[in-house]
């Protein structure tokens, strides 16, 4: 009697390889995009967190909840007779504002400069007030030689 040993069956079989292939290939997918789709999330969640400070410190740089007067400046300081300056003023959270001496018209405003041409020396005053009717004042001079 010859020895007649078969052949594994499975080496006859080529779907049995492929299919396990398969089956391990998709699952080494399925992990790679799982693992990479929580990562992007984690990147988007601390994306977000520092937008969110960034925006809350924008908040507070333009003077947050508060009634203040942000700034109020004169470039240059001072002028020759004849010459332009801008007059330059911020407020936040004010209801009102006005320049005395009165200039070009005036509103509340994070950052506005006006253009002005004072023939003398000239003090200006900016008033601001909330709608709570809480007034705050700023002064400057603008010298002319």
């Amino acid at each position: 009697m010859a020895d007649e040993s078969k052949p594994f069956a499975g080496f006859r079989n080529p779907l049995l390889y492929t299919s396990v292939l398969m089956l391990v290939v998709l699952i080494y997918l399925g992990i790679t995009f799982l693992s990479r789709r929580q990562q992007n999330r984690e990147l988007e969640e601390q994306a977000k967190a520092k937008q969110r400070q960034q925006d809350s410190q924008s908040v507070e740089n333009l003077g947050g909840d508060r009634f203040e007067i942000l700034n109020f400046y004169a470039l240059p300081g001072v002028i020759h007779r004849g010459d332009e300056a801008q007059l330059c003023y911020g407020v936040s959270n004010a209801k009102t504002i006005k320049i005395d001496p009165p200039v070009e018209s005036v509103w509340p405003s994070l950052n506005r400069c006006l253009n002005i041409s004072p023939k003398k020396d000239t003090t200006y005053t900016l008033t601001a007030q909330d709608a709570a009717g809480n007034s705050k004042t700023a002064s400057l001079t603008l010298q002319v030689r």
